[in-house]
């Protein structure tokens, strides 16, 4: 665990991540800035954010809760672009790349917790 949140894989992808979602949410109703697209850039942010706050941790027990948290921030996206998709803000072109990264995340996550765990 000795090296910066910075170098991990998972919070590289996470930024990248939140990157493409604040570009695709610009293309949101003016009406929905305080509603989904503000969620779903919250969500977003929380990816990264809670990767580098458990690195940060003391132990990989702590990590793991972090880790945990992203998790569900990811699902949390995905669910997301669902509504947008829904409500037609997103077309199945704009939200295809959007799911496929979110999904790579979940598995660097989960990858990274089922690593801990056996080292811990």
């Amino acid at each position: 665990m000795g090296e910066s949140y910075k170098d991990l894989v998972a919070w590289l992808k996470a930024m990248d991540l939140v990157t493409e979602i604040y570009h695709a949410t610009q293309l949101f109703p003016r009406d929905e800035l305080y509603g989904l697209t503000n969620q779903l850039r919250r969500a977003a942010v929380s990816v990264p954010s809670n990767i580098a706050e458990g690195q940060a941790r003391f132990s990989s027990k702590e990590f793991c809760h972090f880790l945990s948290l992203a998790r569900g921030s990811r699902v949390e996206i995905e669910t997301q672009l669902l509504i947008a998709q829904n409500l037609g803000y997103l077309s199945d072109r704009q939200s295809r790349p959007l799911f496929e990264q979110a999904a790579e995340m979940g598995r660097i996550l989960n990858g990274l917790i089922a690593s801990l765990k056996r080292a811990a």
